[in-house]
């Protein structure tokens, strides 16, 4: 497994300078000068290229990536030139809040896709199959932000049964202390239940909305590998062998079609970060990617740079994550390994 692990992190190097170099290039390729944006509409020829020299931006590309990755071996991402603050602080500050988002949103999608594929495939042709079939189809055609803008409409402005969606906290609620960054978690923490519920409150539409949109591949591939394993001559061996439905479909059957669900659910994870900015916007939820759509649209480099590095960490992370499982569910895994 150490082994196995090792040879993991030695890939992550060579795809960490890849993302580095791809990012710097991207960012200046894209439309749009920050000096002239901060210089304002009326300012000079004159004093836009004195912020352009005061931004670094007058040097060549290649000094400019050096005095970037230089300062991303000190660990500094930069300022951002529309707030002021340092990126590292502000990614540090806004990751809670996209994180608790989207393990919300993955949590229902787990804990609706999973029992309702494994009875899609036990019961084939019944109407829970066709259910299965009617969300994937749903959670797939169905974009996010559609969802999202539906959700809101129906159950705020109709029904006024959710919160307004302006946020973590509605205005009447202060924010915990500061433990983990995780609302719900801190205010446990500190026996505070009125924020709790708050802030439950606010999460439940922007994680419904992210669990609707990842329903799709996690059912589905539920479905599908647990038709595959209980078409395997060990379970009608097991059956005949004269062990319970439970025992064969959740110990043998189930354990057995986990390896795919894992892998589907690294991929949806991945998706979901992406996808966070698109429900971050329409819930006005602060998170880090809505600071990188704010940063990009203003042209200010250092935000995107630091949250498309920071979305690569998290990725392979992710990755080396799903690896682990991989071994401790098939010992198979660490010995090819």
């Amino acid at each position: 497994m150490l082994t196995m692990i090792a040879k993991r992190l030695l890939l992550v190097i060579p795809t960490l300078i890849g993302v580095i170099i791809v990012t710097f290039l991207l960012t200046r390729v894209l439309p749009g000068d920050p000096a002239v944006y901060f210089a304002g509409p009326a300012a000079t020829p004159e004093s836009i290229a004195e912020i352009r020299k005061n931004l670094g931006l007058d040097r060549p590309l290649p000094d400019q990536f050096v005095r970037y990755v230089g300062d991303l071996a000190h660990g500094n991402f930069g300022n951002s030139l529309s707030t002021g603050r340092p990126v590292a602080t502000e990614i540090t500050s806004r990751l809670p809040a996209s994180a608790e988002l989207t393990l919300a949103g993955l949590f229902i999608a787990i804990v609706i896709a999973v029992p309702l594929g494994i009875v899609a495939a036990i019961r084939q042709g019944s109407w829970v199959d066709h259910l299965c079939r009617i969300v994937a189809t749903a959670g797939v055609s169905l974009p996010v932000f559609f969802t999202g803008l539906l959700l809101v409409y129906l159950l705020y402005f109709k029904l006024g049964w959710a919160p307004a969606p302006i946020g973590r906290l509605d205005v009447f609620a202060s924010a915990p202390a500061d433990v983990t960054g995780f609302y719900l978690i801190d205010s446990l923490l500190a026996r505070d239940f009125e924020t709790f519920r708050a802030a439950l409150g606010q999460l439940i539409l922007p994680a419904f909305t992210l669990g609707i949109f990842s329903l799709a591949p996690i059912a589905r591939m539920t479905r599908a590998a647990m038709l595959a394993v209980l078409a395997s001559d060990f379970i009608r061996t097991a059956r005949a062998a004269g062990l319970g439905s439970r025992t064969v479909i959740l110990t043998y059957a189930f354990r057995n079609a986990m390896l795919p669900i894992i892998t589907t659910l690294g991929m949806v994870f991945s998706f979901l970060l992406g996808a966070n900015v698109l429900v971050e916007k329409v819930f006005a939820w602060p998170g880090i990617g809505s600071y990188a759509v704010e940063a990009l649209l203003q042209s200010d480099f250092a935000p995107v740079q630091g949250f498309v590095l920071t979305m690569a960490v998290l990725y392979i992370a992710l990755n080396l994550l799903i690896d682990i499982l991989y071994g401790v569910i098939d010992p198979r895994v660490r010995l090819e390994a």
